[in-house]
């Protein structure tokens, strides 16, 4: 009997592929666990070297070949390796992330079974940069043993749970499946942890058992914060959490949305447009409630038009020379 389904996803990950299986197989388990690996149609060498692995782990590697990209920034690819897991429990997992712990499997069934009203377990991570323009970094500074939705809702995005590190109980996420507003967000992780803590608390970990790989052709850097397409996605995405939650987090999730107003003011859309960037900074103002001062520059750089900007610089100037000849 299958206990655990690893299941990955993968796009272009020929680099990655080689290291990421032979962290995943190198796993010391008293239970038998399967490697799910759904590639979306990658163009490079991924396909030829998954099928190397599976001839020769044929009892421990499955592959779901998709003829054509399912879209969405992987997230449909990864719905689909869920929906054919056998496992007990699901561990996702990227295609350029690898384990670091021979223990990883073991250590969070081992805290799933011992606590049947946790929704999912999660442990630490380290993030790394593949073209050294970060330094390395935990992915989670919180060290609470347990998360709520309380944690995971803040005026920031709050992302501390690597994908990598996550395994939660399959039979509860086909019971339960996410909102079919999730499936409108290119994020996959921030609406679905939600989703599993409302459901119990995701236990935590305290060990760095992974490694969250940053690559210019991984999901992450698909998120382009000053492309309007993926702020307006934000929006929504926050807009909907909050309605799901019947706007309990009204106050702290409209500060949120309001941070990505301001990153529109700023887009290669709209950099240059009055009229939306004017719309955009009186919505940003009504929902961030700013200080005094930041709302003066906000109306200044953006709401007043070019032409008041000019008559406003012309009456500063002018009082200026007034008050410098007295």
């Amino acid at each position: 009997m299958i206990k655990v389904s690893v299941c990955v996803v993968t796009y272009n990950h020929e680099k990655f592929v080689p290291k990421m299986l032979d962290s995943l197989l190198m796993q010391e388990t008293t239970f038998e666990y399967e490697i799910v690996v759904g590639d979306d149609c990658s163009r490079d060498n991924t396909v030829a070297i998954l099928k190397d692995y599976q001839s020769r782990y044929p009892d421990k590697i499955r592959l779901l070949l998709q003829s054509k990209n399912l879209g969405l920034n992987g997230k449909y690819n990864a719905l689909n390796t869920f929906a054919n897991a056998k496992g007990e429990y699901i561990a996702q997992f990227d295609g350029d992330d690898y384990l670091t712990s021979p223990h990883k499997l073991q250590k969070q069934v081992e805290m799933l079974d011992a606590n049947p009203h946790y929704s999912a377990s999660y442990h630490n991570a380290m993030a790394i940069y593949d073209d050294n323009s970060a330094p390395s970094h935990l992915v989670n500074t919180l060290t609470k043993p347990e998360v709520t939705v309380d944690d995971l809702i803040g005026e920031d995005e709050l992302c501390f749970i690597a994908t990598s590190s996550l395994m939660f109980r399959r039979e509860d996420f086909a019971k339960n499946p996410d909102p079919e507003w999730t499936n409108l967000s290119t994020s996959g992780d921030i609406p679905r942890n939600i989703m599993l803590a409302s459901r119990g608390p995701i236990g935590y970990i305290d060990e760095v058992m992974s490694v969250y790989r940053k690559n210019r052709g991984g999901a992450s850097f698909a998120d382009n914060h000053y492309g309007a397409d993926f702020l307006f996605n934000r929006i929504q995405m926050y807009s909907n959490i909050n309605k799901e939650f019947n706007y309990k987090y009204d106050a702290v999730l409209q500060k949120n949305i309001a941070t990505y107003y301001y990153k529109l003011l700023f887009s290669k859309e709209y950099g240059d447009s009055y009229w939306p960037r004017a719309r955009y900074a009186l919505k940003y103002i009504s929902l961030a409630q700013p200080s005094q001062q930041k709302k003066r520059e906000i109306i200044r750089d953006f709401v007043l038009p070019p032409f008041a900007m000019k008559i406003y610089s012309f009456l500063a100037l002018s009082l200026y020379n007034l008050k410098t000849k007295s």
